[in-house]
């Protein structure tokens, strides 16, 4: 990023931040009167409906207006943008200076901590990531004990003899019975 490019875009953070604590809080029109609804944003459709034809004393309804600066929209307010990351090899496509990554909800503990190695090596941002230091010392024990399949082996033919052989619970059939029964 340039010099002249990262002071615009600290500044229109700071401006969109401004505009966000001007702009109302919208909540679904009559979300107040009736418990079943919830106060989640809908758009009102109705042909009579207050909040759509903007009467004075309803609540302000979703406009355009309320946008935030062109530059600043898609950003974290650490003013990079955000990467969605599956695996070590979307690393590759991330430009450390713009852009930082955020590891997706479903990757699992074993590829997060592979994902954050990598971008350890390469200087790459990751956001979400005190969801993995917990992880991190179980899946290094995963890791170390697939490198040694010749002890997993030999616990496993020790289990094998340890263990006595179930008997089936299935019982015979007498003589007299018909398999139809």
């Amino acid at each position: 990023m340039t010099e002249q490019h990262a002071k615009t875009t600290e500044k229109t953070l700071k401006l969109r931040k401004r505009m966000k604590k001007a702009k109302p809080k919208f909540v679904r029109p009559e979300s107040w009167r009736y418990v079943r609804l919830k106060k989640n944003w809908r758009r009102p459709r109705g042909l009579d409906h207050k909040v759509r034809i903007k009467y004075d004393g309803w609540p302000p309804g979703v406009e355009v207006g309320y946008r935030g600066p062109r530059a600043t929209r898609g950003l974290h307010p650490s003013g990079y943008e955000e990467v969605l990351v599956y695996n070590a090899e979307d690393l590759k496509k991330i430009d450390p200076k713009t852009q930082v990554a955020r590891i997706a909800h479903t990757v699992g503990n074993r590829k997060r901590v592979k994902i954050i190695a990598e971008a350890k090596k390469k200087r790459i941002t990751i956001l979400n990531v005190k969801t993995v230091k917990e992880a991190i010392p179980e899946v290094e024990k995963e890791l170390t004990e697939e490198e040694k399949p010749e002890e997993k082996e030999k616990e496993k033919e020790t289990e094998e003899v340890e263990k006595p052989k179930r008997k089936r619970g299935r019982t015979k059939k007498r003589e007299g019975e018909s398999e139809e029964q």
